[in-house]
């Protein structure tokens, strides 16, 4: 098999033995109770904020390592599949949502939020879905309402990750009902606040170990101090931070996709059929290599992704491209290791059920396949 095509430094390998380290030992022992109980604990997120896997993005004057080179971000995102931890929320967290508060964030708001989420004593949610409004934001009905000092907010929101064990929500709301999507606001909802409530921790097919709520907001005063960037200037932030968030869901399904290749060939080696190994039969043969030049395509994309990210040359429609293409080979190859694996691959003692499982919901989060179509069909003109 040709070498994994890499774009990592010493540093980057040297922080990658740090985190496998990490997981080996706070992490996989745990994870299975942690399925059971529909969430990890908040010591895993803690220790992970001492070690430094916590926003390492963040600038040191507000507790962090100011290490802005994503490729650290793909090692925590390779690492966490290597060993199946799915119910780490650590990528949402990192990758996804508090770079609002860093790019956002008044001093103020950055020295009052950001030492905690570094530390993992804050844990960070966004709450952008709704019960009727899904990859349409501009759909979304959670209101905010301008009393002086403060917004009065009511709606309710779903399927928002880290939603049980979250300390700060970013809700997207509408504080300007007449003004279509340049009404929309980001507000930072606290845990505590009165009339914030958490909902169901809600069953999925997969990921049982990340906490996924609904949330609901009744009359919730949010102060002024806690309006994230401009009024009006939320759908336009959403738009600016969503081509990390897809990127940063490419590197995940990616790194996905080579461990499940992994197992495969691992157990087409091992596993025999009619006196030799299933891997000399040739239909499993041309199967194999499908999925290694797949895999091989995808990350030799996200690496390119991820290094015009860092430059600051990655655009919305790149950004999609990587997005629907990766979680869609990422459906692709678990399924077809389940089928490789018969029996086993549908046993959930075993790391390739789980992996697909875990696996469906990437096309449909960060903006569904149809979505990301869309989006570069409206940059190619149409």
């Amino acid at each position: 098999m040709p070498a994994k095509p890499s774009i990592y430094t010493q540093e980057h390998e040297d922080f990658r033995a740090t985190v496998r380290e990490f997981l080996e030992r706070e992490v996989v022992p745990h994870h299975d109770q942690w399925e059971k109980d529909g969430q990890v604990s908040r010591e895993v997120w803690t220790r992970a904020g001492a070690q430094g896997l916590l926003c390492f993005d963040v600038d040191e004057e507000y507790g962090g390592a100011g290490v802005k080179d994503f490729r650290y971000n793909m090692v925590v995102a390779e690492e966490i599949s290597r060993v199946g931890a799915s119910g780490l929320g650590f990528p949402v967290h990192t990758d996804v949502i508090v770079p609002y508060l860093s790019s956002l964030g008044t001093d103020e708001q950055k020295r009052r939020w950001l030492p905690g989420v570094v530390s993992g004593e804050l844990i960070s949610a966004i709450a952008m879905t709704e019960p009727g409004a899904g990859s349409d934001l501009q759909g979304i009905r959670t209101s905010a309402v301008d009393k002086g000092d403060h917004y009065v907010l009511n709606g309710s929101k779903t399927f928002i990750s880290n939603g049980i064990m979250s300390d700060l929500v970013i809700v997207v709301a509408r504080t300007n009902p007449e003004a279509g999507h340049q009404g929309i606001s980001l507000l930072v909802v606290e845990r505590g606040m009165e009339g914030f409530e958490r909902g169901r921790n809600l069953e999925k097919v997969g990921l049982k170990a990340q906490d996924t709520a609904e949330l609901f907001f009744d009359n919730v005063q949010v102060p002024k101090s806690n309006l994230l960037g401009e009024e009006g200037s939320g759908f336009i932030s959403l738009m600016n931070n969503l081509p990390q968030e897809r990127v940063s869901i490419a590197a995940i399904a990616v790194a996905a996709c080579e461990h499940v290749l992994q197992l495969c060939l691992d157990y087409a080696k091992e596993r025999e059929a009619f006196g030799r190994p299933i891997g000399k039969f040739q239909h499993n043969r041309f199967l194999l290599a499908e999925m290694a030049t797949e895999v091989h395509i995808a990350r030799v994309f996200v690496n390119d992704c991820v290094l015009k990210l860092n430059a600051g040359e990655v655009d919305t429609a790149l950004a999609s491209m990587a997005k629907w293409w990766t979680t869609e080979l990422q459906k692709k190859t678990v399924d077809q290791a389940v089928q490789l694996f018969g029996g086993y691959g549908y046993m959930m003692e075993y790391p390739v059920a789980r992996a697909f499982v875990d696996s469906r919901i990437q096309t449909i989060y960060g903006g569904t396949t149809e979505v990301q179509k869309e989006i570069i069909g409206r940059m190619l003109g149409f």
